[in-house]
């Protein structure tokens, strides 16, 4: 085999690995992004904890038929990058759609992605970016639970306020 084979062999293994850890994946066209728009958005990822991730779309199709994912080759044309949610499904939408809304860009577009080992569209994806993400979800569900405690020890605390007062 030769040596560049074997180097897009390691890669599609690298890609199938990224695409069986991730949470979501999102492919997003970066057409026209200018290189200070793409240093910042990469810096958001990593922040984000999220893989910003440019491949070529023909090592990326091997990899999604790798893992038995279709849908996708329509989308995979063009300068594409991939982003990798690692922590939560929708940490990767999230980062992306709120650096575009940040800087108002028209040349980052949000292409399509996977969901749960499925082809996912673009409409899929933003629904993902406006959810709330896990730390989010779980401060929400604690604030719910933490409610009713706190009105009753409210209430019983004005039970024993006006026995003492009387």
């Amino acid at each position: 085999m030769s040596k560049n084979r074997e180097l897009k062999v390691e890669k599609v293994a690298e890609i199938v690995e990224k695409l069986r850890n991730a949470e979501s994946v999102m492919i997003v066209s970066y057409s026209g992004l200018t290189v200070d728009n793409d240093t910042a958005l990469r810096k958001q990822c990593r922040e984000s904890d999220v893989d910003y991730c440019v491949y070529k779309n023909r090592l990326v199709k091997l990899a999604l038929e790798q893992i038995g994912v279709s849908g996708l080759d329509d989308l995979l044309n063009g300068p594409n990058a991939f982003v990798f949610g690692k922590k939560d499904p929708v940490s990767g939408p999230k980062a992306v759609a709120n650096f575009i809304e940040k800087n108002k860009l028209q040349c980052l577009k949000i292409m399509g992605g996977v969901m749960d080992g499925k082809a996912a569209d673009a409409a899929t994806m933003e629904a993902l970016s406006k959810m709330p993400g896990r730390d989010e979800m779980m401060s929400m569900i604690v604030g719910c639970l933490n409610s009713p405690m706190t009105a009753l020890v409210a209430v019983l605390n004005e039970i024993v306020e006006k026995k003492e007062a009387a």
